[in-house]
């Protein structure tokens, strides 16, 4: 038991000079402070947080990830297509991409795949 409690003190002893040692080792200084400050697309951080964003980015943000999670659900129907019936594979892949085809040509009718205003 005591060697127990001999074995705790140590460890306690030892951590709390190793926690102390790396408490005087990463002071930061001031002529830190940019370093330390994170950046966000080029915004800077210790300007209004209420500036105008551009709605054309995000609108392109958003067609990206979109269009992301229709690969990711792409790839499973590529491996299905051994699993199941060829007709019924076919008709599930043909509607999925006439829909994909269909929002594509609704963001392009509507101008969100110009950069330009």
């Amino acid at each position: 038991m005591i060697l127990i409690l001999n074995i705790t003190f140590i460890f306690y002893i030892i951590t709390n000079i190793l926690m102390f040692i790396s408490l005087i080792i990463s002071k930061k200084s001031n002529n830190d402070r940019e370093k330390i400050s994170p950046f966000e697309c080029g915004f800077d951080p210790k300007s209004s947080a209420r500036i105008p964003f551009s709605l054309h980015f995000f609108l392109i943000t958003v067609i990206f990830l979109i269009f992301d999670i229709e690969i990711a659900l792409i790839f499973p129907m590529i491996y299905t297509f051994y699993s199941i019936n060829l007709i019924i594979w076919s008709k599930i892949s043909f509607f999925f991409i006439l829909i994909l085809i269909l929002g594509l040509y609704h963001e392009w009718n509507q101008k969100m795949l110009e950069w330009s205003n």
